[in-house]
């Protein structure tokens, strides 16, 4: 993803200082970033250091490290938090050495469901969506081995849905394109080829006016599907030139010149997490 996020500025161009000086207002004294409240987050965290390094810009290292430290191994965190920690760490260049990554993977590893897969609560039966794609990149970004890696794989064969899609939990009658988005990321990091009509399914979320929908029936496109949607055909080595002057038209709709994307048209409020999705789709839908 960051890949591609970073192809961004050769369209933002002189844009790129406002994205640049909104991310950096969102960086608290404490080195981590502000989430929709106002309050340090490591979740918006990950954004913020990922929207920087989309942008080529130099991280406040000091500042982002100290955060970091006083976190310690994720013992205070919740299952998502901990698969920041695994993220920001990685993405600011940091290794705390294998002993410390190992014992992080060991607390995620505690959310594994009976199935296979992973849920943000311990003990569960079933897997989310959300839960494996969160875990498997977990270990991908502390550099280990995911356990039981079969586990996964068939968590999510049963969150196929009848309509094509996957849906983030067992039993919903449609898929979401985000949880669509992380079985074919997560199969294809496994080694599993993409089921048929996946993308198509993703295809037909697209909106007349831009953007992608997050379910059938939703009443609006929004931004983190438009990105996850763009983004697996992509790696499905999909054709994205139809959906190109429509979204580019769709993501101006959500630009600010305070230098951030807005997550759909009713959202008023502006953060890292959703400036970090319209780098990412600007980045697809400028290549």
């Amino acid at each position: 993803m960051l890949q591609v996020a970073r192809m961004a500025p050769s369209l933002l161009r002189d844009s790129c200082e406002l994205v640049r000086d909104f991310v950096l207002s969102q960086l608290s004294d404490s080195g981590g970033f502000l989430d929709r409240g106002g309050d340090v987050d490591l979740y918006y965290t990950v954004f913020g250091v990922d929207c920087l390094l989309a942008l080529q810009e130099e991280l406040p290292r000091d500042r982002i490290d100290e955060h970091l430290s006083s976190l310690g191994e994720g013992e205070d965190l919740d299952f998502v938090h901990r698969g920041c920690l695994a993220r920001a760490l990685a993405s600011a260049g940091i290794d705390p050495g294998r002993d410390a990554r190992e014992r992080i993977a060991a607390r995620i590893e505690t959310h594994r469901s009976k199935d296979g897969g992973y849920h943000n609560e311990p003990g569960r039966e079933f897997g989310t969506a959300y839960g494996c794609f969160l875990a498997t990149a977990a270990y991908q970004d502390l550099g280990l081995e995911l356990p039981n890696p079969d586990g996964v794989v068939r968590s999510f064969e049963a969150l196929r849905t009848k309509d094509g899609g996957y849906s983030n939990e067992r039993g919903a009658p449609v898929g979401m394109t985000t949880a669509t988005a992380a079985a074919v990321a997560v199969g294809r990091q496994l080694g599993q080829s993409a089921p048929d009509g996946v993308a198509e399914w993703i295809r037909a979320r697209f909106h007349e006016s831009g953007g992608f929908f997050a379910l059938p029936g939703a009443p609006m496109p929004d931004l983190l599907s438009t990105a996850t949607a763009l983004h697996t055909l992509s790696g499905l080595e999909c054709d994205i030139e139809p959906f190109r002057e429509l979204g580019l038209d769709y993501l101006d709709s959500l630009w600010t010149n305070k230098g951030a994307f807005h997550g759909h048209w009713a959202d008023e409020y502006l953060d890292c997490e959703y400036t970090w999705y319209g780098l990412l789709t600007l980045g697809h839908l400028g290549l």
